[in-house]
Formats: structure tokens, sequence, C-alpha cells
């Protein structure tokens, strides 16, 4: 055997041992990726099964509207400004016209038009200013242009968490 065929088999292994090496790593990056985001999806699905809320009181007064509303689940509520709330309301004029608007969280004490705000927790003595399991929170609604029609049963509010749990009721004002 001479020294050429030696040196094409070692070429030849060499070039093997290459290739089922960048196919392992590729393989295990595969997997590693694959496996943090299952971790993910499995840590996202867990924190909405341990998120409650629950609507308690709505009253309106014209324009504004003022929401109580229970932690009832085990997750802290945080990051409001990814919250939304979606307010399906009728207005007195020409008989009761229908409105659908997306209520967007502002930091202000007394929202704009379209906006929420908090009020209030209580209690609030464990990590204020975050909403924690048992505690309610009060919020303000004002609604632009038309008042809420406080006589109608079909009025309608939803809010959601920001992983994605909501509660809704209707509420008459």
């Amino acid at each position: 055997m001479g020294a050429g065929s030696i040196i094409a088999a070692v070429v030849a292994v060499a070039a093997i041992l290459i290739a089922a090496n960048v196919v392992i790593t590729g393989g295990l990056y595969m997997t590693n990726t694959l496996t943090s985001s299952m971790k993910e999806v499995q840590d996202t699905e867990n924190k909405q099964l341990k998120t409650e809320i629950e609507i308690g009181n709505i009253t309106a007064d014209g324009s504004t509207i003022d929401v109580t509303l229970a932690n009832t689940g085990h997750e802290k509520i945080r990051e409001f400004s990814q919250m939304d709330a979606i307010l399906h309301y009728y207005t007195p004029i020409g008989g009761g016209t229908l409105k659908i608007v997306r209520i967007s969280y502002t930091e202000e004490t007394t929202p704009d038009d379209n906006e929420w705000t908090i009020t209030g927790i209580s209690p609030d003595n464990i990590n204020p200013g975050i909403f924690d399991p048992d505690e309610e929170m009060t919020i303000r609604i004002k609604v632009s242009g038309s008042p809420v029609k406080v006589d109608s049963v079909n009025n309608w509010l939803q809010i959601t968490t920001p992983n994605g749990v909501s509660t809704s009721k209707y509420f008459s004002g």
C-alpha cells in the first residue's frame, strides 16, 4: 500500500469526522432551541393558568366609568400599559347609538378621552403599585364624545391582562 492511499484514507476519515461533527452540533443546537421554546411556552401557559381577574362593580356617570377589578388568581400584574380594555356601549343619542372602542392605559391621574387609569389598589401594603393576588384595583375610564347610556343593559366591558387572560361583564350604569 502506497503513501498516497494512506493519505487519501486519512483525508476521507477526517472529512467524515468533520461532517459528523457538523451534523451532531447542528442537531444539538436544534434540540436546545426547541427545548428552550417549549419551556417558554409552558411557562406562559403556567402563568395563564395562575392568572385570574374578575370585574366587580361598574358605575357609569356620563362619559366616566368606574370599575372595580379583583385579582383572584396567584400572579402579580404589573405591566398595565400592556393590558387591553374594550368597551361596547350605547349612547343616549338617537335612541341608542352603538360604540365599540379600545381604551388605552395612561399613567396620568385624570384620563383623557378613550383612556383608563388606576385610581387605587386596595390593600396595597405589599408591592405598592403592583396588582397582587387578593387585591382590588379601581380604574377610571373616560370615553370621548357621547356619554354612556345608563339605562341600557347591553353595555359591555372586557379587560385583558398582559398574558392574555380576560374577564368581561355587562353593565347598565
